[in-house]
């Protein structure tokens, strides 16, 4: 067990955001930062969440307590871990592979998006095989079995697909920005750049961020614009029914689907064989007008917990919010944003710091409610 290392300058998230909002340029931050559209359902998530009440029981006599969770046969520290995020070492150099050796060292999962900016066989040595991996579908039926090829050479254990992007949000600062890997170089983003020199530094050093794990299929010598649509003509944000029979067939580890956003669609996951879901709405960036997550989690766990590991993400921050995630349904609970502010406002040391807040904050709620066990946080819900 890692130990528990947080910087007294930065105990709360909300000081990580503020000080990543100093660190990185603005395209970075508000990239990590936004929503779609107006940001309407980005609030929500995360509102309605701490809109949940829970209650103590003070005189109870209890045991240690005990912050571990079983997930697909491994007991992880914590509820919790960490989301597959997008051009990640576009807001901080190397910030894939920092959050994958912290989120190893604490024992908890990582997931790596296929439009991460760190390889699959580079992620899977750092975690010696314990990462997960987040599939944007392929197009191309050869593409598909090549990356589930690497995936079982490189010892995955856990695959998750994707459900909720059958169409790229609508997200209006990205589009101002122009943002892309690298970053379109308009006046704005170059003064941008030239006032945040240690960043512009470290990402000097570092490389220009890349989507490694899909190198090896991109044509060489592609300019911005055709590197976009060869990215957009290559993998397909739309799942069918068929799709999934065909990777559940070829994939024999753990199957997950993330996206889920209803009982008909939790419900089609158990038939078609899957393992688990991530009820989520991509960090409310997809559907502006779309449901906060707790709200389906809570239906869904009342229908199905028991027939399908049932996990969140989008809206989660903090500590209690992870607690009344699970109280509400949840089983496991993954973030995204809060990571990268830790890694952006810290560097190298943000993942281990900002897992050891989350664990403090976790394990404080637990001591304060007299609760001995994850499992046992629903029987706290008002």
């Amino acid at each position: 067990m890692a130990e528990i290392n947080i910087n007294p300058k930065y105990p709360d998230i909300s000081f990580l955001r503020e000080r990543a909002m100093q660190r990185i340029p603005k395209f970075a931050f508000e990239y990590l930062d936004g929503g779609c559209n107006e940001g309407v359902n980005l609030k929500r998530n995360t509102a309605e969440i701490r809109e949940v009440q829970l209650r103590p029981y003070y005189l109870r006599d209890y045991d240690e307590i005990s912050t571990q969770a079983e997930l697909f046969g491994h007991t992880y520290d914590a509820p919790f871990g960490v989301s597959p995020i997008g051009l990640q070492g576009l807001m901080w150099p190397r910030a894939s592979e920092i959050l994958a050796k912290a989120a190893y060292d604490h024992n908890i999962p990582y997931i790596l998006s296929t439009v991460g900016t760190a390889s699959l066989e580079t992620i899977a040595d750092i975690t010696h095989g314990r990462a997960w991996f987040q599939l944007y579908h392929p197009v191309e039926d050869e593409l598909r079995d090549d990356i589930l090829r690497r995936l079982e050479e490189a010892g995955y254990e856990t695959l998750v697909i994707l459900s909720d992007v059958p169409s790229f949000g609508y997200r209006a600062k990205e589009i101002k920005n122009g943002l892309s890997i690298p970053p379109k170089m308009t006046l704005s983003n170059i003064f941008q750049i030239a006032t945040h020199p240690y960043w512009a530094l470290s990402t000097l050093i570092a490389g220009q961020p890349e989507f490694k794990t899909v190198k090896p299929y991109i044509p060489k010598g592609l300019s911005l614009r055709h590197l976009g649509l060869f990215m957009n003509m290559t993998f397909s944000g739309r799942l069918s029914e068929e799709k999934v029979k065909i990777l559940r067939d070829k994939w024999k580890g753990n199957l997950v689907m993330k996206g889920v956003a209803t009982e008909e669609d939790a419900e089609k996951c158990i038939k078609l064989g899957l393992d688990g879901i991530i009820v989520s709405n991509h960090g409310g960036r997809q559907l502006d007008y779309g449901e906060s997550t707790i709200k389906p989690v809570s239906r869904i766990a009342e229908k199905y917990k028991g027939q399908i590991k049932i996990m969140m993400d989008s809206g989660i921050r903090n500590g209690p919010d992870i607690a009344a995630s699970i109280a509400s349904g949840a089983e496991f609970t993954f973030l995204g944003r809060s990571f990268m502010y830790g890694v952006s406002a810290l560097g190298s040391s943000g993942g281990d710091h900002t897992i050891s807040v989350l664990k403090r904050q976790f394990q404080q709620v637990m001591e304060q409610l007299c609760c001995e066990r994850v499992t046992d946080l629903p029987k706290h819900l008002i």
